[in-house]
């Protein structure tokens, strides 16, 4: 017979039969709940391996399926690689059950596939749990829900949970932009879109407004007052002009000035002072005046010293300018400790020139860091709290008590020599 008719009184009616009026009347397979509903919700609570499930009613391919209860559903241990398993409800037509199953997926790869027949295994995708490498516990965070609702119950889904494989002019609201659409065969279209200027076909770009005329009156924000514009006037039409006219500021050219001179003589100048006189010399910074200056002339000559601003003085000894006068005790074997060196200068930059100063080669002396240690810090010189220089001027005062010492030394010995030849003759 190849017309049927179902379900009537005193009729027997087969599972194909009422799952195949069912999903007519469903449309599709989904949750039936609120969008926002916890029906089959699926979640981890970092308990271990396992991930629950909410009670809820579902219709999977015509057939009902309904929790009463919290589900919990162990998930295999992980493995080399990230994994991602996914929670369904499988409909199993042959076992006469729809039941919560884990789908496992393979170390490393993407999401597993699920059987979706249309007379066999149906699994209806809840939830993908994401499995880290090394993981031992199941968050909150490692699953994400794929839940889809039955539009005809709740009136609506979200752009995640539309209806699959909908029939053209299949209708629903879309929580997630509160607005209806519809199945056109190809693609969800709004079912009453936003009219705009730019979504009207046919429109002209431009309107040129018809001849007319304003009243003077009726328009606005007019100026008080008109610049006038661009225009000429002939000469003889000027009033009040004056008889001359003083040229305005104004240059020339070097090469346009006709009548010159060859040279330009100084005129009269002088020049600062610091230049014939005073003490200080700025940019000399204590160097460059004795370094350049011959010693000539008569006069009294005097060691100069150089203070940090670059002053210069003379080095006074006379006891009318000192007060305070007492002795200082010099260890001579500190003095005798002391290493001559011999070295080269580092080359320096001049700041003026921009040049590179080759540094003097072979100098003698000493360095400063080993006098300080010595004892003798006294002679060294500091800047900017770091050691600087050594004042040379004083090594003298420091051999005099090497020479004391080694004086009474010859005496002591010459004495003793005397008494022993005394002795012998």
């Amino acid at each position: 017979m190849s017309l049927t008719s179902y379900p009537f009184d005193g009729q027997a009616v087969s599972e194909g039969q009422y799952s195949f009026l069912f999903r007519e009347l469903a449309s599709h397979s989904g949750i039936a709940d609120q969008v926002s509903g916890t029906g089959f919700h699926s979640y981890g609570d970092s308990s271990g391996m396992r991930v629950k499930v909410n009670p809820g009613f579902a219709i999977v391919r015509g057939h009902g399926v309904q929790s009463t209860a919290t589900e919990t559903l162990t998930i295999a241990a992980a493995s080399a690689a990230q994994r991602y398993d996914r929670v369904v409800l499988r409909l199993d037509p042959t076992a006469n059950s729809i039941s919560l199953a884990v789908v496992q997926g393979s170390s490393g790869g993407g999401l597993p596939a699920l059987n979706q027949t249309d007379t066999g295994v149906y699994e209806f995708p809840l939830a993908t749990v994401t499995v880290p490498v090394g993981t031992s516990t199941i968050s909150a965070g490692n699953v994400s829900g794929e839940r889809r609702f039955l539009g005809n119950t709740v009136g609506g889904w979200t752009t995640a949970t539309r209806p699959e494989n909908p029939r053209t002019g299949r209708l629903g609201l879309n929580t997630s932009t509160n607005r209806w659409e519809f199945w056109t065969g190809t693609a969800w279209s709004d079912l009453a879109p936003t009219i705009n200027w730019g979504t009207v076909e046919g429109r002209p770009n431009t309107f040129p407004p018809a001849a007319h005329a304003h009243a003077w009156n009726d328009i606005t924000s007019k100026p008080s007052t008109f610049t006038p514009a661009s225009h000429s006037h002939a000469w003889k039409d000027i009033t009040s002009k004056p008889s001359t006219f003083a040229p305005s500021s104004h240059s020339h050219s070097w090469s346009s000035i006709t009548g010159k001179p060859d040279t330009f003589k100084p005129s009269s100048h002088s020049h600062s002072g610091y230049l014939t006189s005073g003490s200080t010399i700025s940019w000399a910074n204590g160097s460059k005046k004795p370094h350049s200056n011959s010693a000539s002339g008569s006069g009294t000559w005097y060691s100069v010293w150089v203070e940090g601003n670059g002053t210069f003085c003379r080095n006074t000894s006379s006891i009318r300018f000192k007060k305070n006068v007492r002795d200082y005790d010099i260890d001579p074997d500190d003095v005798l400790s002391l290493r001559p060196v011999i070295y080269d200068r580092k080359d320096q930059l001049d700041d003026e020139t921009g040049e590179i100063k080759v540094g003097r080669k072979d100098e003698v002396g000493f360095i400063a860091e080993e006098v300080e240690a010595s004892g003798l810090d006294w002679m060294v010189n500091y800047l900017d709290g770091e050691v600087d220089g050594l004042r040379y001027d004083l090594l003298g005062v420091a051999l005099v008590p090497v020479v004391q010492r080694q004086e009474a030394q010859i005496k002591s010995l010459t004495e003793r020599l005397a008494a022993l030849e005394a002795k012998v003759s």
